[in-house]
This record gives C-alpha cells, structure tokens and sequence, in this order.
C-alpha cells in the first residue's frame, strides 16, 4: 500500500514537471512566432506574458468550480486539450499569417485559451496530491517542480528546440509531451475512472495523438503548403536556424532571398541597392583598403568591393552562419555573389555586431552597415547613437561608414532620425541619400564622415547602375520625403524602431 501511494506521488510529480515544462514553451512558442511575423518582439512578447499571466490567473480562479469527483477526469480532459491547442498553436498561427487573417488577435486567443487551462494545472495537481503530502509539503512540492521545469524549457527552447525542430515542430512535439500526461494518468489511474469516461477519454486521448502526430510526420508538407500561401515562387531552399527562417525561391532568373518573411533582395534588381550602399563611399574616400562589413552574408556587398584592386582586407561579420554558408555553397547564390566570400581577401565572423565593434582593435577606412531594418529592439540598438559612437571609434580620420536605412517614402521618420542619430554621433558631415530599387520602392541610406565626405570622384570599376555623373541626383529629397526634426535614437531611447514600426503599420 505504501508503495502504491509512493508511486501514485511521483507520476502526479512527474505530471507535474512536464505541465511546468511546457506552459512556458508554448509561451515563448507564441511570442517568437508573433515577433517572426509582425517584427517589434517586445511588444510580442510583453503581450504574450501579460495576456498569459492573467489567463493563468483566470484558470486558478475558476479551479474552484471543478468538482472533486472525478476531479482525475476532469484534469485528463484539460490535459487532453491543451496539447491540442498548445500543439497546434504555431500551425495554426503560421496558417492564419498565410491567409491574410488577424494574426495579432488570433494571437491572443490562443494564449489566453492556453493559459486559462495550464492556470487550472497546479491547483487540480495539487487537490489530486492532498492525500500524498501535508499542505505545506504539498505546495512546495508542487511549485518547485513546475518552477524547475519552467527553468529548464528556458534554457533548451533557444539552445535545443528553436535550432534543431523549429517553431512549427516544436509547438507539436510538445503537445505529444503534454499528452504524456493524459496517458500517464490514464494508464496509471484506469481503475479509478467509470467504464463509459474512460472511453471517452480513451477515444479523445486517440483522437488527440493521431492530429498530433500526423501534423509531425507531415510537418514537411505543411510547411510547404504554408510556403506555397506565403511565397509566389518555387521554394528552393528553407530552413530554420537558431536565429531566423531562411527561404531562398526562384522564378526563372529571379532568385530572392527571404529572413522570416521578409525580401532581403531579387536578383533582378539587388545591383542597384549594394551599388548605391558600395560605390559613393568608395569613390569618396579613393583609397580604401580596409574594410568592415556588418551584415551582408548574402556576399553581394563583397561582391561590389572585390572589383576595386586596392582592397587589402574584407571583413564581415555576420550573427547567422547559415546565411553564410549558403552564399558559400548554394549554386543560385554564388551564381550572384561570384563566390566573393570565398576570396582571399574575406574574413567571415560569425558574431553579433554591436559585440563585434565593442571588442574590436581594428581600424577600418570604410565600414558598411547592411544589417535588416529596425524592426525589433535587438536590431534598434544597432541603430542607435551609442553603436555609432563605437562605430566612429574604429574609423580613423579621413574614415566613412554607410549604413543601410531603411525607406524616406515608407518610414521617412526612421530614416531621418537615423541620420540625426549619426550626426549626433559625432561624425563631421552627413550624407542621406536614397534611389528606387523596384522589389523595394524608394530606399535610403546615409554616409557619414569623420572629416567632410569629399565630392565624388572617378569610378574606376564597372557598374550597371550607378555612375559619378549621376551621383548627386541621389542625394536629392523632394519635399515629401524631407526631414522633419526627427528624434536621435539610444539605446535607452530606441525612437528609430517607434518611428520604424509606426511607419510600416501605416503602409500595411
């Protein structure tokens, strides 16, 4: 009798760690997926746990209406139905992204549907354990375990799970997990459940498992399904890293290359952007030899430099190995980049870059930002007057850094005060300018120099866009693109990733 009792504790224990285990897998599962498709991830995220707290407020609430017969029965069944939901939180909100549907509303359904039944979890564990342990055992027990299984879902989640499975594969093979529970207790506890309740849980806990798994086995085609929905051309090429969703298609001869959703570039027409981002600097300075790239693991910025013989020294850095790999080994793209980060003169580190120019000695005379757009606080910081001062620290005098930023038309806010945040910087002199990239629209960028940025010079390589005789067209703003006192951005103050985000939010 008394091992029976021991062994009925530690299953309702082991219940209990896989509850805390998972709750805070589908919380960061919803978040993550929410800042891959509408950027601003602390917004994503602030949601997500304010929504979900309060949701598992509501769950403990209402635990005090569940009756204690059979309270067993009633757990399996919420068990049985959060790892439907929680299993298919990310399809579902990968599909509703697809088809153009409320994602951020869905969104918040889901956790707080999520978080009403995991809110129920800890006090029916603890009702059904008041038999094993006094209630101070009880409650210590209870919530130092949920507590250590919530811990360890935080440290595999970005290190294990995000990497290896994805989101997509991930939300289901954590409903399967969550399921565990359901038979665990099931199995364990048959002879305590009447005859007709445990068929009908038998009949769910099938019916649960087969949605769950088939989803798994044929997570391959529903992500191409979703791909399909998403992409207008053939996928060639999708995978999920640590840090994004990598998706390279390919129409005839237009390759394009996508990060969680977003164009990066088309084949058809990324020229004119790394040509503007490379040449004006370049033939400004006229004797550049050193030189910083952060960002631009595609290799097309490299690209553009390689072509100008005094170059000594290229190096990238760049947080996504996998970016890297692929312009270093996919066919479609050394086609485009011509091998440029195989050459020689490449140095590629895999580093994040505000860390990179933190630690950094070096000096290089030309520094090229090509990082994604200000779309979320981790990006903002590499936007913002601090990491610019840091950038002018590994410059030396006659040095210049362009950076890519972002629209005049559609975030004409973010794109001015990127260029008050340079000058605030400290640098000397500023340069915006901007240029029509067809896949883009209107695109900006801003050079900035510690000395005043010469004129333009001779062009001594060749190009299929920009020329020394049109130079100055580009750094024309009509009236509607203009700057209008925009903010300087910290890292205290990330007021290019307010004006980024209210930008786009209009156009979209």
């Amino acid at each position: 009798m008394v091992n029976k009792s021991i062994r009925e504790s530690h299953i309702l224990l082991f219940s209990i760690f896989v509850a805390g285990l998972c709750s805070i897998i589908y919380e960061l599962l919803i978040a993550t997926t929410g800042a891959y498709f509408l950027g601003d991830s602390i917004t994503q995220f602030s949601l997500t746990i304010g929504v979900y707290m309060a949701a598992m407020g509501v769950g403990s609430y209402f635990s005090r209406f569940v009756p204690d017969k059979p309270l067993l029965v009633y757990f399996i069944g919420f068990e049985l139905a959060l790892a439907l939901l929680g299993g298919l939180s990310v399809p579902l909100l990968y599909f509703c992204y697809a088809f153009g549907l409320p994602l951020q509303a869905i969104s918040i359904l889901l956790t707080t549907l999520i978080g009403i039944l995991i809110g129920l979890e800890i006090p029916l564990l603890s009702r059904l354990m008041e038999k094993h342990y006094a209630l101070k055992a009880n409650l210590a027990n209870v919530l130092s375990i949920d507590y250590f299984g919530a811990l360890l879902a935080t440290l595999l989640f970005p290190f294990l799970f995000l990497p290896w499975l994805g989101v997509f594969k991930t939300a289901l093979s954590f409903g399967l997990m969550n399921l565990s529970i359901a038979l665990l207790l099931l199995w364990y506890f048959i002879d305590h459940i009447s005859p007709n309740r445990r068929k009908v849980l038998r009949l769910t806990l099938v019916l649960v498992c087969s949605v769950l798994v088939l989803c798994l086995f044929a997570s391959k085609q529903l992500t191409h399904l979703w791909q399909s929905q998403i992409y207008d051309d053939r996928v060639v090429h999708s995978e999920q890293t640590p840090y994004q969703q990598i998706v390279l298609t390919r129409h005839k001869d237009d390759i394009r290359l996508y990060l969680n959703g977003g164009l990066q570039f088309s084949s058809i027409d990324e020229y004119r952007y790394h040509e503007a981002l490379i040449h004006p600097a370049m033939v400004r300075h006229g004797n550049a030899k050193r030189i910083l790239i952060l960002g631009g693991g595609d290799g097309l910025a490299a690209r553009e430099l390689l072509k100008y013989p005094q170059i000594e020294s290229i190096t990238l850095v760049d947080l996504d190995p996998v970016v890297a790999r692929l312009a270093q080994t996919n066919h479609n793209l050394t086609t485009l980049n011509k091998h440029s980060l195989s050459d020689p003169k490449v140095t590629v580190i895999h580093q994040d870059a505000y860390v990179f120019i933190e630690q950094s000695e070096q000096l290089f005379d030309i520094i090229f930002i090509d990082l994604p757009d200000p779309k979320a606080i981790n990006l903002a910081r590499l936007y913002s007057q601090q990491f610019y001062q840091l950038v002018k620290t590994r410059l030396p005098n006659n040095g210049i850094v362009v950076t890519q930023a972002t629209s005049p038309f559609f975030a004409k806010h973010a794109f001015w005060s990127i260029n008050n945040t340079l000058s605030a910087a400290g640098f000397a002199h500023t340069l915006p300018y901007h240029l029509n990239v067809p896949s883009f629209g209107e695109w900006g960028f801003v050079m900035a120099c510690n000395l005043m940025c010469s004129n333009q010079q001779v062009l001594p390589v060749k190009t299929r866009f920009y020329r020394p005789e049109n130079d100055a067209q580009l750094f024309i703003f009509t009236p509607d693109i203009s700057a209008n006192n925009e903010k300087v951005s910290t890292l205290d103050e990330p007021n290019v990733l307010h004006y980024y985000l209210q930008g786009w939010k209009y156009w979209n």
